[in-house]
């Protein structure tokens, strides 16, 4: 705990890590007597930045959300976060993609084979397909799992921002629990895998 502060101190008066590093050495009297290198000085720096910027990053994007709802009212999104820093998940979906999915709601799919690496989430989209066979995103979510709650409130959400309007079939890449959701929330679709 003593290093964590002292590293800590020292980077907020500005004092470089190599130069915080030597003031171990020199109070323990030798390299050997310290029990860690430079490096180990460095990468506890890195990582409370690191986890600073991410805590700042959750907010960023809630205010981001929000520019966007006041800029367009029809733009949708339900922002839930843990402890005020990350993500826990998340659902938007512009003016845009609402309008499409009354004219192409037949069949969507809904992915999530993507992950983030630098945050963890997962990804989610909804995909819908144009009358030149061409898709159109829908909405998408991050999520920072992937359980049977999570996916039924981000059905739920995604029913509300479509103004209750289920779909006629929703592809899906086959997970157990995104079927489940869908029984949930949309008891009539047709579940197509």
């Amino acid at each position: 705990m003593f290093v964590h502060c002292t590293i800590e101190t020292h980077k907020e008066a500005g004092i470089r890590p190599s130069k915080t590093y030597q003031s171990f050495v020199a109070a323990a009297d030798s390299h050997r007597e310290v029990g860690f290198i430079e490096k180990y000085v460095r990468n506890h720096i890195t990582r409370e930045v690191r986890n600073i910027s991410e805590k700042d990053n959750a907010k960023e994007f809630g205010k981001y959300l929000v520019r966007m709802k006041e800029k367009n009212q029809n733009f949708f999104f339900e922002l839930n976060l843990e402890g005020d820093h990350c993500i826990k998940h998340a659902f938007w979906a512009n003016a845009r993609s609402r309008a499409a999915f009354d004219y192409f709601r037949d069949v969507v799919s809904f992915d999530t084979t993507y992950n983030t690496n630098r945050y963890n989430l997962v990804l989610g989209s909804f995909v819908g397909v144009n009358h030149h066979g061409k898709s159109t995103l829908l909405g998408c979510a991050l999520m920072k799992n992937e359980d049977i709650q999570l996916f039924k409130w981000l059905f739920e959400c995604w029913l509300r921002c479509m103004g209750g309007k289920a779909p006629k079939g929703i592809l899906t890449n086959q997970c157990a629990l995104i079927q489940r959701a869908i029984e949930l929330c949309m008891p009539t679709t047709i579940r197509r895998n």
